[in-house]
């Protein structure tokens, strides 16, 4: 076997091809779409490539045949942040199930870290943010991925675990059907919040779309503002993020809460495209986007993702969060019945606060990934990610 790298044209188009000879026997894998995965390592529009590099490679049995892929990729920013050595990533892992194979795709990205000046890789990860592409899938591969979302074979846990990497946090994802009836324990404090007249709750209006996206930035800067590494939204940072989303947003699912007309807290819930996308087969050109457009006519998605929550310091704990569940809640059980389930955008096991919130309003774990770390040497002491506040 031997590593090619990608360079052309060529082997792009085969580092996509990859994972869809590995899934050609995972009925309920949905393809990525491709221009996803090559706007990753797009060196112009990934803005992670102002501060970092990233190579990828894929591996060629001795009859020509690629059987597997990896990534690897390093950012100047974030490779000493909460880190007590100099770290990189890997990503976009795909192979046979073989643990040879496996190796020498993990020694090529150990080796070209090691080159840059790293002493450990995380993975699998994305070379961008968190919510995508991040993690190993474990455990429910019965269960579709949400969109940009890993789904791995399971027997890659064996190969990344062989190969020495540790488990430095798990990702929990949380969902529930949504006609299930609320937990018991949540209606006291949440009926109490809906009894007071100062409270008052509402979808987004999307003929006040600038004044929403406004109470979108206000909440969510104080809702995370005692987030360590979480940095404040602008207005147009804010604006940016509700025009991405505007092809598929479904106002009627995207809550927001107020105080005495204060914008206090919001529940963004987005339609899972990816229960759209699976008929697209990875391909968005003009027939991908007319197949898209029918099945969002036909309204085939059924499954909510739940984007971000968020209650600002003065409501929080006092039963808001759950208010605005039951506000959800009487929408989509009672007049608005588009959603049969929703999941929600996982949580870090070192988030203890916020698994206890989702766990009050009824929310199960459905799917766990792992974020696993490489010690180069093996001499230095192991740390899991901290536990937060």
């Amino acid at each position: 076997m031997r590593i090619v790298e990608v360079t052309d044209k060529r082997t792009r188009k085969e580092f996509i091809g990859v994972a869809v000879k590995i899934y050609r026997d995972y009925d309920r894998w949905i393809r990525p779409l491709d221009k996803d995965i090559e706007l990753v390592f797009d060196t112009v529009n990934n803005k992670y490539f102002r501060n970092g590099e990233a190579a990828r490679w894929i591996l060629v049995d001795e009859g020509g045949e690629s059987v597997g892929r990896v990534a690897a990729f390093y950012s100047t920013k974030t490779m000493n942040k909460d880190n007590d050595k100099p770290t990189g990533g890997m990503g976009f892992f795909e192979c046979i199930d073989d643990t040879s194979a496996a190796t020498m795709l993990f020694d090529q990205c150990k080796n070209w870290l090691t080159g840059k000046g790293m002493m450990a890789m995380d993975g699998p990860i994305n070379f961008g943010e968190r919510n995508e592409w991040w993690g190993l899938l474990i455990d429910s591969f019965d269960i579709e991925p949400n969109y940009r979302c890993n789904y791995h074979p399971p027997y890659y846990r064996k190969l990344f675990e062989s190969y020495g990497f540790q488990v430095y946090f798990k990702q929990l994802t949380y969902g529930r059907t949504v006609m299930e009836p609320l937990v018991d324990k949540i209606y006291e404090k949440a009926n109490r919040i809906r009894q007071n007249p100062m409270y008052t709750f509402t979808t987004l209006d999307p003929s006040k779309m600038d004044q929403y996206i406004e109470y979108f930035k206000e909440i969510y800067n104080k809702a995370w503002s005692r987030h360590k590494g979480v940095p404040q939204l602008t207005s147009l940072q804010a604006k940016t993020v509700m025009n991405q989303l505007k092809p598929i947003i479904d106002p009627k699912i995207m809550f927001f809460a107020f105080y005495n007309g204060i914008p206090s807290g919001f529940f963004i819930m987005i339609p899972e495209v990816n229960q759209i996308f699976k008929y697209v087969n990875g391909k968005l050109d003009l027939i991908g986007k007319l197949k898209f457009a029918w099945h969002k006519y036909r309204k085939s998605c059924r499954k909510m993702l739940g984007l971000v929550f968020g209650i600002i310091p003065e409501h929080q704990g006092k039963g808001l969060e759950g208010a605005i569940v039951m506000a959800s809640r009487d929408l989509l059980q009672e007049s608005y019945r588009r959603y049969d389930n929703l999941e929600m955008n996982w949580i870090g096991d070192f988030n203890p606060k916020m698994i206890h919130m989702v766990e009050q309003v009824g929310a199960v774990v459905t799917k766990t990934h792992i974020t696993y770390r490489k010690l180069f040497d093996d001499k230095i002491p192991f740390r899991r990610y901290p536990t937060i506040g």
